[in-house]
């Protein structure tokens, strides 16, 4: 083992083990240390492999630090600070510990140089992020979790197939494939990466569990699994066309059922989708200002998107709902609350001064740079059904329209504790940040790509976007009106399926197994103990009775041998005595005379 390397990843596995033995006065501090304490060892990584580990006959690579990684370690570790803050009343110390091993699995496979360390850092953000879904505790979360869970060791077993069989020709080194000529073995390891990534049609995990998990553990869910699969895809996939078409219907897709949805959290979740579209298809295009484009939209996602999640989360939490149907007006209750999630919103739509526009704009033009205009045109076609549904169907119903809210709820609705919206606040500022400052995003991107968002063309052309979804809002708003309905997405495939899977179990294969036992035990048991019994009866009649018979003639002949000894003996004695007596005799007469 080479000299002990800090990983930022054992800060927090530490903090969460030692966090139930922490006295309850010092808990909250030691809630907010921990993860600045590992933001702070990501600031103070340098370029270069560390953490080689040598476990038998594979060299282990636990840090593996360039340009790349380290743009995803930042915003990982701020949002994992920015996270932790906004959940920091949460008592139940045991969803914080699931949401820092969750980091760390991310932290440790963006880290990762070698496929083995990405494989187990990739299973343990699996295996901990479920819990953020079944400690909320409803009657709908432990089936969520479920499936959750199922469908990431699904994808797990195909990366890892993918893994054994790359690594058996290429090593084990965790590096570029080779997208031109792709390998079977390339296709498994891309299929468990796309299933993290939620493209479809391997999404459906994504808004059945973010809806289910609890208020502070769904701002964790939308920033790590699928941005960790996007920084893997830079990785291993830039430049691989077929992601092009995929994350085109990435954002279309999630655009047209976030519009549809009832449930804000749900919306929100399937806009991930959506926006994880486009940097899908800007590793497709994989020019260093798509891979730019990606990275940036990865970094200014997250921070939006946990704003959104934290802004839903907060209604959540006070209120306890979460579906429009169930809520309006409430800007009057939640100002502040109101005016973060604006912020989120107008960044999540790229408006111009906010984060979306300066890197969502990136990705649309290095497609267009390649003359992929479909590509650019769809995207910007997405970009109308954002700013609809998220930038303005989310304020509009939460906030304005009608008063849905039942006196209990309206009741409920105050502004949240002061963590949660000094959480608000930081996200609102760098939201801000990103949008009029672009060098605080832009020099932590992995390439030097010459790129200005602020032109007039792109002002002007942004601008008659979003007033065209804005103007279509307002005269389509008695069709946008939330029903409490339910969008059938492809979950119903699996959600119909393990039931049609359990009653096949339990009914057909149960038939046959009883079917294939009863003759078993008709035609081969019934003879086989027939026959067992006849030898048996043999063995006992027979080969014991022979052997009893043989064994006593055997015992009667040594007794009469026996018998026979015993009689000669006493001849030979009685002999031998009176030999005895004559001679006595005879020696007493010679004395005599």
């Amino acid at each position: 083992m080479n000299e002990f390397w800090l990983h930022p990843s054992l800060i927090l596995i530490l903090g969460a083990l030692l966090l139930p033995l922490v006295p309850t006065g010092l808990r909250r501090a030691f809630l907010l240390i921990v993860p600045l304490l590992a933001f702070a060892r990501i600031l103070l990584l340098e370029p270069g492999t560390f953490g080689q580990v040598q476990f038998l006959d594979w060299t282990l690579v636990f840090g593996r630090v360039d340009a790349l990684s380290q743009v995803f370690l930042y915003i990982m570790g701020l949002m994992c600070a920015i996270g932790t803050l906004y959940a920091l009343h949460v008592d139940d110390w045991g969803q914080h510990q699931a949401a820092w091993l969750y980091v760390a699995g991310s932290l440790g496979a963006i880290l990762a140089g070698d496929f083995l360390t990405l494989f187990l850092f990739w299973e343990v953000m699996a295996l901990s992020s479920v819990f953020l879904v079944w400690f909320r505790r409803r009657p709908g979360s432990p089936a969520a979790g479920l499936r959750y869970l199922l469908v990431h060791l699904a994808g797990g077993v195909s990366l890892l197939a993918g893994i054994a069989l790359h690594c058996r020709s290429a090593g084990w080194s965790f590096g570029a494939f080779d997208v031109a000529h792709p390998s079977l073995a390339a296709y498994l390891v891309l299929a468990g990466f796309l299933l993290n990534a939620a493209v479809p049609p391997l999404h459906a995990w994504l808004p059945d569990a973010y809806a289910e998990a609890t208020p502070t553990g769904s701002v964790f869910l939308c920033a790590f699994t699928t941005k960790t699969a996007v920084y893997a895809l830079c990785r291993g996939f830039a430049g691989m066309e077929l992601l092009i078409p995929l994350g085109v219907a990435m954002a279309l897709y999630g655009v047209i059922y976030a519009v549809l949805e009832n449930d804000c959290r749900r919306l929100l979740a399937y806009h991930i989708i959506s926006q994880v579209g486009y940097m899908v298809a800007g590793v497709g295009i994989g020019t260093q200002l798509a891979i730019n484009g990606a990275c940036a939209h990865a970094f200014a996602h997250i921070l939006y998107k946990g704003l959104l999640f934290m802004g839903c989360g907060a209604v959540l939490h006070t209120t306890g709902q979460s579906k429009f149907t169930e809520l309006g007006g409430l800007y009057k209750k939640m100002p502040w609350t109101f005016f973060f999630t604006l912020i989120g919103g107008l960044s999540i739509s790229a408006f111009p001064l906010f984060s979306g526009f300066v890197s969502k704009s990136m990705i649309v033009q290095a497609g267009f740079e390649e003359h992929l205009l479909w590509a650019g045109f769809l995207l910007m076609l997405a970009s109308v059904g954002t700013f609809l549904h998220t930038g303005l169907k989310v304020p509009y119903f939460i906030w304005f329209g009608k008063n849905n809210c039942k006196p209990e709820t309206w009741e409920r609705a105050v502004e949240p504790p002061w963590n949660m919206n000094a959480a608000m606040v930081i996200a609102s500022v760098l939201c801000v940040l990103i949008g009029c400052y672009t060098p605080f995003l832009y020099d932590k991107l992995p390439y030097a790509a010459e790129y200005h968002p602020y032109t007039a063309y792109h002002l002007s052309e942004t601008l008659q976007i979003l007033l065209f979804a804005a103007v279509g809002f307002f005269l389509l708003l008695k069709k946008l009106e939330p029903e409490p309905t339910i969008s059938m997405d492809l979950d119903w495939f699996y959600r119909k399926g393990a039931r049609l899977l359990l009653w096949v179990s339990r009914r057909p294969l149960q038939g046959v197994d009883n079917g294939v036992s009863e003759l078993y035990r008709v035609a081969g048991l019934r003879p086989l103990m027939a026959i067992a019994r006849f030898a048996g009866r043999f063995d006992n009649r027979f080969i014991d009775g022979a052997v009893d018979g043989f064994a006593q003639g055997i015992r009667s002949l040594g007794g009469r041998l026996r018998l026979a000894q015993r009689g000669q003996l006493q001849e030979n004695l009685t002999l031998a005595l009176a030999g005895l007596a004559l001679a006595g005799l005879a020696l007493f007469f010679i004395y005599l005379f």
